[in-house]
């Protein structure tokens, strides 16, 4: 029901008009509109319902398991998000002086120290704003470093076929060209293809291990003695670091940049179009490049670094130095758990996935890369169900609401058919993870016996299927009196 259907001529909620001393309006008369806007008219405690009412109507990690693969829609403490809001953190205006932030600076330069850390990188800046942003720019660092050896003639990027769709869109935005490089049947990057493809031309090389095939990439090691002798930079996108969080460092893989996804990996809120965060690493040659601000310590002091402290970076991203309040959310997240805790949320993370993929695979379904172990995540492919029942993984999905869970992330990565990608994080109990098993059981077993009923979910959502081209193209979101 849209609110306006609640509206009653007449019903105010006085409490909430702009009023002065003595009831007369504040606005002066020549602002006052001739008519009033067509606003419903609902008392406060009616406007209250209708927008708790939608609220519950939604799927969030607060309410629903939410294995969104690659994205890792994991819980998010709270107490991360209340000392983020500590009011000397919510008052301090990002143009005052250093010398009055000392305690904001000196949490965002321990952040940096930090992820330095974990991710085995030479320094990080944590100005981008966004994974997007932070994968751009670590791009952007390549071609700095390649344009000022005066090594022109790389203008070409290496994408895996399994890549995120943001790793050729972010190379062509940086001016490169792209090249796709195919993986192998257990999900590697094919050696004998990474050879033949790079030469003079390399720029780098953008890889995601673990990958969005949910392993991870046996060959690492073999993938940067190749990209460097070429001469070529190594890129890791950071979409996810919760597999490998106190085992194993990108730095350590011989990547020289990396983006650190803090709304993934670090609990801070993901979804609703931000905000974010995606900070940078860089290995020692990437150095001179970071984007501005960085926050850097003289003595017992801390200040930001600017055009001085590094003539040759790339930049700034933004006005002021990234998403301050993300930030600190990672902040608080890391100095919580501790090294043993990102040890304990990759050994949890990496367990969960193995298990649910091993039970799905026991209730009879088929996972795309059987020989290998999952990582953080695993993929299950729908292909044979489709042929046998005309069930489609979107279908799978749309059933998963009725069951009270939302779907996995579907139809990536592309090239497994009929495919779904589960990631069940670190924080979800087995109780909910066998709970999970025995909704997609009961799907598995509609398909067979009542296909029709899967192909025309969800069947208890307040909007049913719908024609997801039309709906994006020609949205509806203006309501109209009636006549």
């Amino acid at each position: 029901m849209l609110i306006f259907e609640l509206s009653r001529p007449g019903r105010r909620n006085p409490a909430q008009a702009p009023a002065a001393p003595g009831g007369e309006c504040a606005i002066p008369p020549q602002y006052l509109r001739a008519a009033p806007p067509a606003l419903p008219e609902v008392s406060e405690l009616d406007a209250v319902r209708h927008y708790t009412a939608l609220s519950q109507k939604n799927y969030s990690i607060d309410t629903h398991f939410y294995p969104l693969g690659s994205c890792t829609m994991k819980y998010n403490p709270r107490a991360c998000n209340h000392l983020a809001m500590l009011s000397e953190f919510l008052a301090r205006h990002p143009d005052a002086p250093d010398d009055t932030g000392q305690g904001f600076l000196a949490c965002m330069f321990e952040l940096q120290e930090m992820l330095r850390d974990v991710t085995g990188m030479a320094a990080v800046s944590l100005a981008p704003m966004a994974g997007a942003q932070g994968e751009f720019t670590g791009v952007a660092m390549i071609r700095a470093f390649h344009d000022s050896r005066g090594d022109t003639a790389r203008r070409e990027i290496l994408v895996p076929d399994a890549a995120h769709g943001t790793n050729p869109a972010t190379a062509v935005m940086c001016g490169y060209t792209v090249r796709e490089i195919a993986t192998d049947s257990d999900g590697n990057v094919e050696l004998a293809a990474l050879k033949a493809a790079v030469g003079p031309q390399t720029a780098g090389l953008m890889l995601t291990n673990p990958s969005t095939l949910g392993v991870f990439e046996k060959h690492i090691l073999d993938i940067e003695k190749i990209v460097h002798d070429a001469g070529g930079m190594l890129y890791y996108d950071g979409a996810n670091l919760n597999a490998i969080l106190g085992k194993v460092k990108p730095g350590d893989m011989g990547f020289d940049a990396i983006h650190i996804n803090l709304h993934k990996t670090f609990s801070t809120p993901h979804g609703g179009g931000g905000p974010g965060a995606g900070p940078v690493g860089v290995s020692r040659k990437l150095v001179p490049f970071l984007p501005l601000q960085v926050v850097g310590q003289v003595k017992d002091e801390y200040r930001l670094l600017g055009e001085r402290d590094l003539p040759l970076s790339i930049g700034r991203l933004a006005a002021h130095m990234g998403n301050a309040g993300v930030l600190l959310r990672a902040y608080v997240y890391m100095r919580l758990i501790g090294r043993e805790g990102m040890q304990r949320v990759a050994d949890f993370s990496t367990l969960n996935a193995n298990y649910l993929m091993a039970e799905l695979k026991r209730a009879g379904f088929d996972i795309a890369f059987p020989t290998r172990r999952a990582s953080h995540e695993f993929v299950v492919t729908l292909k044979k169900l489709k042929e046998e029942t005309g069930v489609t993984a979107m279908d799978v999905a749309k059933r998963l609401l009725d069951k009270g869970f939302h779907a996995p992330t579907t139809y990536f990565p592309q090239l497994v058919p009929e495919c779904l990608l589960i990631e069940p994080t670190e924080t979800e109990s087995k109780q909910t993870l066998d709970a999970f098993v025995a909704a997609m059981k009961e799907i598995l077993e509609e398909a067979r016996t009542q296909p029709e009923v899967v192909k025309t979910a969800p069947h208890t959502t307040p909007v049913r299927r719908l024609d997801e081209v039309r709906a994006a193209r020609e949205l509806d979101l203006a309501w109209k009196k009636p006549a």
